[in-house]
């Protein structure tokens, strides 16, 4: 029986230049000066601004001779006033580029401050969302170069096209897309994520796992987004436990920042339901992203089961779990989640289900609906987030 060829074409991307190691964040200046950049915008989240680690970037910034300014003023799930003041900071200071400094919040607001603050006037953030060839609409040669450190392990936003950005207005959260805007130089230096809190170790973690995993389910044809996907599993599966048991074993901390790379750069191959319906739960209840993956794992991949038999099969052979299959992958799941101490329902984060039927309008209208391995319709994604919040499996 011949082969429907028409899977095969497709469009691929890979990354960007990666720094790994322990201190490689002294060569963040040289870094900067290689892209051309004499005057960065560092921006990064409130939490972060002050800490020594940002004032001794700052000092090392200007001993070099660049003109470096800090923006911080980012909520944990940004905002399009968010960006909007970030390029207000942006052009106001004369910056010619962006240090983006954090965790997803900061990675994902910084990006698109430099996508958008050297754009014609009146382009709106959101006529850059991630539908069809929108990311046509911005000038590609005026994005400001970036430089992108992440102090968490777990988005993957340092080497992503996209930023997670909420519309204030609508209540909804948007994927604002460029090819563009990956950054240009990533610093993964494990000594800035040693000071991680256990529970942000796991949610963090937990969310490089839900990448790498719906990656890994997608339907879509990328056999090196497979390769990674499977290999960021395993990282995570043997040092996501250890770096939340000792936040100073740099060893499980450097892997999992490689962990969370790999993620990213695996859901080039697409996203799935854990994403469409952590999308809306995060802007309905301004809750942290990767808690709400790690509580909705399970329920998707259950909901998903029929059609993931043989990728649950050859990832439990890889994870070398007994008795390799969908079921063994789900207790896996929760058996690390138990672990990490992650909840077990979304009741635990004080939701109900009395926007059900809203949430599942939103996951189905969600960008990461369309590859998941099944094509959910609203009711079927307002089914999962029921026996989420319930803890029905």
């Amino acid at each position: 029986m011949s082969q429907d060829m028409s899977q095969f074409h497709m469009g691929w991307n890979y990354p960007a230049n990666i720094l790994t190691g322990v201190g490689r964040i002294r060569e963040l200046p040289e870094a900067c000066q290689a892209l051309g950049m004499k005057a960065p915008l560092l921006i990064t989240d409130p939490g972060l601004a002050n800490l020594p680690m940002v004032r001794d970037i700052v000092l090392a910034c200007h001993d070099s001779g660049l003109g470096i300014a800090v923006f911080s003023e980012i909520k944990g799930n940004p905002t399009g006033k968010n960006v909007l003041d970030g390029m207000a900071a942006f052009r106001d200071g004369g910056h010619d580029g962006v240090i983006a400094f954090g965790g997803g919040s900061g990675l994902d607001a910084a990006k698109a401050v430099a996508l958008m603050a050297n754009q014609r006037e009146g382009l709106s953030l959101w006529s850059l969302e991630d539908v069809g060839d929108n990311w046509k609409n911005a000038d590609g040669d005026a994005i400001a170069p970036i430089v992108a450190v992440p102090t968490t392990a777990g988005t993957g936003s340092e080497v992503g096209r996209a930023s997670v950005i909420t519309d204030e207005v609508e209540h909804v959260k948007r994927i604002i897309f460029h090819p563009g805007m990956v950054p240009a130089t990533v610093i993964l230096d494990p000594e800035l994520t040693a000071g991680l809190p256990p529970t942000i170790t796991a949610a963090t973690g937990m969310d490089a796992l839900s990448h790498c995993l719906e990656a890994w389910c997608s339907p879509l044809y990328h056999p090196m987004a497979e390769g990674i996907a499977v290999e960021g599993m395993r990282r995570v599966c043997h040092y996501l436990p250890r770096a939340y048991a000792d936040g100073s074993d740099l060893e499980a901390r450097m892997n999992m920042l490689v962990a969370s790379s790999m993620g990213a750069t695996a859901f080039q191959r697409g996203l799935g339901a854990m994403h469409a319906l952590a999308h809306p739960l995060g802007a309905l209840y301004d809750a942290h992203h990767g808690t709400l993956n790690a509580i909705l794992m399970p329920y998707v991949l259950r909901a998903n089961e029929q059609a993931i038999g043989e990728q649950m099969v050859r990832l439990g052979r890889y994870l070398d779990l007994r008795q390799p299959g969908t079921a063994t992958v789900i207790d896996w799941v929760l058996e690390m989640r138990q672990r990490l101490a992650i909840p077990h329902t979304l009741a635990e984060l004080k939701m109900d289900t009395q926007q059900a039927d809203k949430v599942g309008q939103m996951a189905v209208a969600d960008p990461s609906s369309g590859t998941n391995p099944i094509a959910f319709d609203a009711g079927q994604y307002r089914d999962i987030f029921v026996a989420a919040v319930e803890g029905r499996l």
